[in-house]
């Protein structure tokens, strides 16, 4: 575990990064210099799976490689007291962003959201939100886990809500239902700060991170306000690590084994079978 003096400078060195990514507008970014990109499915505290992909990744040798992390947090992964884990996610990508500021991103998830909003997360009647919070002052003492805490929460409220791939993919954690879809606005996420009304259910980015809706027309419709042609998420638990709902979507999923994560080239136009094939697992 890293000095907590020390993780704290980089995490508010990652979150001022974050905010100083290259192609960012508002809580959009449009990657730059990249030729390829490297999305993984929602991690959730599996560094194992993150370790894989980074080696992965290669990123010193890949100048114009990107790599896309999503849904870090609210693992199954415990502290011997019963705090959870998967900040220490978190802690990985804050000193990965310090290292190679321009190839790496974290998406927020539902979870993230949810952790930073203080709206709790209950699975198998546990408080995902609480777990968080033990596990950082488990990690980091009484002194220093209250200051990470509150700065992993600056973090993921900076973080962006959608990545534009030169070649027309977008990556996104979700899209909006359909029944929310007439209501959402796009613009939205290019404001600087959301708005209280944007973290609501059926908010601009309420709906964009918690929506399951998979179908052909629902997909469609939103990749046209987004401006793009196929779509890269996560969300969704798949049994496979990934999976293929429609011809315009691919599901990518590194919470359990087999992860999947996809390598992509994102300086040309792909069809959505070349997508899919590019989807490997681990």
């Amino acid at each position: 575990m890293p000095a907590p003096d020390r993780m704290l400078t980089h995490l508010r060195q990652a979150a001022a990064l974050v905010r100083a990514t290259p192609g960012r507008r508002g809580h959009t970014v449009a990657l730059e210099n990249c030729t390829e990109a490297l999305v993984a499915g929602d991690l959730h505290g599996h560094v194992p799976h993150f370790q894989v992909l980074l080696k992965t990744a290669d990123l010193a040798n890949h100048p114009t490689r990107h790599f896309v992390l999503q849904e870090v947090i609210h693992g199954k992964f415990r502290y011997p007291r019963g705090g959870d884990k998967s900040h220490q996610l978190v802690d990985l990508f804050a000193a990965l962003k310090c290292q190679y500021p321009g190839q790496v991103h974290m998406l927020p998830g539902n979870h993230e959201m949810a952790q930073w909003t203080d709206r709790p997360v209950l699975k198998a009647d546990q408080n995902q939100n609480e777990l968080f919070r033990e596990g950082v002052t488990e990690a980091y003492g009484p002194a220093y886990g209250p200051k990470i805490y509150a700065a992993y929460l600056e973090l993921f409220q900076t973080l962006p809500a959608v990545l534009r791939v030169p070649n027309g993919v977008l990556i996104s954690h979700s899209f909006p239902a359909a029944r929310y879809l007439p209501l959402f606005d796009p613009a939205r996420l290019e404001r600087d700060a959301y708005a209280d009304e944007d973290l609501q259910p059926g908010g601009s980015l309420h709906s964009l991170l918690w929506g399951r809706d998979t179908t052909a027309e629902a997909v469609g419709s939103f990749l046209r306000k987004m401006g793009c042609d196929l779509l890269v998420s996560g969300h969704i638990a798949c049994n496979d690590g990934f999976a293929v709902p429609n011809d315009r979507q691919v599901i990518l999923d590194c919470a359990e084994t087999p992860a999947g994560f996809a390598l992509f080239p994102a300086d040309r136009t792909i069809t959505h079978a070349e997508l899919v094939a590019c989807v490997r697992t681990i």
